[in-house]
């Protein structure tokens, strides 16, 4: 044994050894380059203001700019980038970025684009120096600025000729405006409101007006740091004025598939309320298209109109292209006919999935097969149709893998969703604010199989409306949430043992054991979803709330029917108890954008489950757990808590543990809380970005119901002691349109122990081996896993 751990040590030290000399090695860059050439190692900007310093190091060349992140991607790019101890010309790969090489034409171009930058603020006296020192074939560059004093906009004058247009400009004005008197000039106020002009003219019917047409002139020859700025917006050329547009009839067209349109084209010859609808494709219904063309016959020409048109048929998701062109008939007075080009994309598709969830003691596999029809009805009505099965395996037990199957799981389900409000009695109009609307139509069926446990069955059909108030507000109301679930326990349930060990320790046990249905509603509110990809600083938030049985309770009072749970005794629906409760949950996020890819994010996600009225405890489906690749990642999804629980003190019998092995650990309480710092590694690897994480978790689950075990109560004197602590690092490899995940995490406090025992960091470099095993002997068929992989697609929030 002894000289194992001499070879292992051995081994661990040659390894070290050779990342060093990998490292080292990598960031020798300059020994690949000429002796009259220099890596630049820093460059540094001088004497400008703190508010300018970020977007100032912008403009300076990306090929002098000194590499991040310690240099590894120069290292990357070192190692697959050098031969005969020279830099490659050709075949060059791109994983990496090569080292900045001292430009001195780059560092002018620099110096001059810095220069302007600050003139362009507003320091139209600016000038900017530069420095170039070298030693050792490295380079530093330093950049000082003279910025001189800043200006101010002293006066506005507006010179427009055209009063309709100057009235339109004016009105506009007046509630905003980029332009302001007494404000530090800046360029990019000026460019942006030349960019608001054209949107408001292109709005109000100015089908001809571009962006050229807005002018400044800016005298700055006043004393005091003043300007005056003059806005002008000239008149067309070959017209007396600037004229508005109305909308002629319109044309919307279908191509007969995903290849596009034909070279000739066979119209509908009937016109239907200024709307002539052609489908070449022969598989969409005229009303559920057109409905979401808002440029009518007789309108005014509006961008707006325009641009809503573009979005409504892309959320239909069945166009991968389209197109708005105008029609201009030299007779025609005033007005643009617009053609509105659809190519559909392919309707139909099957996707096939599989996953192999594994940890120490077991591994399993989950295959499921979606279908789906994106224009079930001619619509753009989308179907889908899903099976799904998994089993999991207990594994070094001595049994083959398909001899020990603890854990069978199958499910069914379809969805139909269509795009718009199918509401009772009330004719929705399109909406034009937000998004696309939709009505969702659910049903599903769910088993699973705990062995020589519990069997469980969920029928479950909802009714669902999503709709987006604005591009940052959704919101998704289910009237209609019907589930009925029936089941039974495996085991007996008069053995003494059974009752001392698995009754006690397994929460809402007794709710497996009989039928009930749930009938109620849900409500989800979130806000700025559509900025999770970004790298901005904004809040997240997203709340629900799961609510059933108030209505049924409501009536059974009404009819007279009383109910007391404590005494066995349930008001019931069809012959069969009903379930009553209240779901709250909340998810909180703080975005820190700090520049280029980096970005902070703290996290806080929390809820509640509480029966009441008919029911004593909340349905097993609706508890929570913690853990997982989105929550705790130093543990595996449903393994932490609840609360301070040790299956090892709780669960004294072998025959106890083993009954219970695999068994979702879960609770009606849940909070957990995350930051994570996001960081790019490598800009080019294997074609696409590879992203680095760093993250401190912690959270736990708890029951606030009468459970039996008293470790698992929330206890807020003992919330210190209860709470898990994890952390660890993480790789993401980001492909532009899904990103890989990677995340490995260490535990640091586990609420199983007591006192300063729960500390694990101490424990995961000293006596590892010995406590592994020591836990072993009171946890079988458990085992202690101090270090947790997570593997998943898309960030973790």
């Amino acid at each position: 044994m002894k000289a194992y751990y001499n070879n292992k040590a051995n081994v661990q030290f040659h390894a070290i050894l050779l990342f060093i000399l990998v490292f080292v090695t990598g960031c020798s860059s300059t020994k690949y380059i000429a002796d009259d050439q220099a890596i630049v190692k820093n460059v540094e900007i001088d004497s400008i203001n703190k508010a300018f310093e970020e977007e100032a190091f912008n403009y300076i060349q990306k090929d002098i700019r000194p590499t991040s992140t310690i240099g590894i991607n120069v290292i990357i790019y070192n190692m697959f980038n050098t031969k005969d101890g020279r830099y490659k010309t050709s075949n060059i790969r791109p994983l990496g970025t090569p080292p900045p090489i001292l430009d001195s034409t780059l560092v002018e171009i620099s110096r001059s684009q810095i220069e302007k930058f600050l003139m362009s603020k507003g320091y139209f006296m600016a000038k900017v120096k530069s420095e170039v020192k070298v030693k050792n074939k490295r380079a530093e560059v330093f950049f000082k600025a003279e910025p001189g004093p800043v200006f101010y906009v002293n006066k506005i004058k507006v010179d427009i000729p055209d009063s309709t247009i100057k009235k339109f400009y004016m009105d506009s004005r007046a509630t905003q405006t980029y332009l302001r008197e007494g404000m530090r000039y800046d360029d990019d106020s000026l460019a942006h409101e030349r960019d608001r002009i054209y949107t408001v003219m292109k709005g109000k019917g100015y089908f001809d007006f571009v962006r050229p047409y807005v002018k400044y002139e800016v005298d700055s020859n006043l004393n005091s740091s003043k300007a005056n700025v003059t806005l002008l917006i000239d008149d067309p050329i070959d017209k007396p004025k600037h004229e508005q547009y109305y909308i002629g009839e319109a044309n919307v067209i279908i191509a007969p598939n995903s290849d596009g349109f034909p070279d000739t084209l066979t119209m509908n010859d009937k016109t239907i309320r200024g709307l002539r609808y052609t489908d070449l494709s022969k598989k969409f219904r005229r009303n559920p298209i057109v409905r979401y063309n808002f440029l009518h016959q007789g309108d005014m020409y509006s961008i707006d109109n325009e641009n809503l048109t573009y979005d409504r048929m892309y959320e239909l998701n069945v166009f991968k292209n389209v197109k708005i062109d105008y029609n201009r008939p030299k007779d025609s007075l005033n007005k643009v006919y617009p053609v509105i080009q659809l190519i559909p994309q392919k309707l139909m598709s099957n996707r096939v999935e599989g996953e192999v969830p594994f940890n120490a003691g077991t591994v399993g596999f989950t295959l499921s097969n979606t279908y789906t029809n994106n224009n079930l009805f001619r619509g753009a009505e989308r179907f889908e149709f899903q099976v799904k099965g998994g089993l999991q395996s207990r594994i070094g037990q001595g049994n083959s893998l398909f001899r020990d199957i603890y854990q069978r799981d199958f499910s069914i389900s379809a969805n139909l969703t269509v795009p718009r409000l199918m509401l009772p009695l009330i004719t929705a109009r399109p909406g034009r604010r937000g998004g696309m609307p939709h009505t969702i139509f659910s049903t599903s069926y769910v088993y699973a199989q705990q062995k020589s446990f519990f069997e469980r069955h969920v029928f479950l059909s909802s009714l669902t409306y999503e709709f987006v108030e604005s591009k940052s507000k959704y919101h998704s109301v289910t009237p209609l949430n019907f589930e009925y679930r029936f089941g039974g326990l495996l085991f007996d349930r008069n053995d003494p043992n059974n009752q001392t060990e698995l009754l006690k320790n397994f929460y809402n046990l007794l709710l497996l054991n009989r039928k009930d249905i749930t009938l109620g509603i849900k409500y989800t509110y979130s806000l700025n979803a559509d900025k999770l990809l970004s790298n901005e600083s904004f809040v997240y938030f997203r709340g629900s709330m799961d609510m059933a049985g108030n209505m049924l309770q409501l009536a059974t009072k009404i009819a007279g029917v009383k109910s007391n749970p404590k005494d066995s005794v349930y008001a019931k629906i069809f012959g069969l108890p009903f379930n009553q409760y209240m779901r709250p949950e909340v998810d909180v996020r703080w975005y820190k954008g700090l520049g280029g890819d980096k970005q902070f994010v703290a996290r806080i996600n929390s809820g509640i489950s509480y029966a009441y009225g008919n029911s004593l405890a909340i349905p097993f489906e609706k508890l929570f757990f913690a853990g997982g690749s989105s929550g705790v990642r130093a543990w595996q999804a449903r393994t932490l808590g609840p609360g301070n629980y040790d299956r090892g003190k709780e669960l004294t019998s072998d025959t106890a543990r083993r009954a219970l092995y695999g068994l979702d650990q879960l609770g009606e309480l849940h909070i957990e809380a995350n930051l994570e710092y996001r960081y790019k590694l490598l800009n080019k690897f294997f074609g696409a970005k590879l992203k680095g994480a760093i993250f401190l978790d912690a959270g736990n689950v708890w029951n606030v119901s009468n459970t039996g075990v008293k470790s698992t109560y929330f206890d807020f004197k003992k919330l210190g002691s209860q709470i898990a602590l994890g952390t660890g690092m993480g790789f993401r490899y980001d492909v532009q349109y899904f990103v890989f995940r990677f995340d490995v995490g260490l535990k640091l406090k586990d609420p199983q122990f007591e006192g300063s025992e729960q500390w694990m960091f101490k424990r995961f470099f000293t006596g590892n081996k010995k406590f592994k095993d020591d836990y072993y002997l009171t946890h079988s068929p458990d085992r202690y896993r101090f270090v947790q992989y997570n593997f998943g697609i898309g960030m973790p929030f």
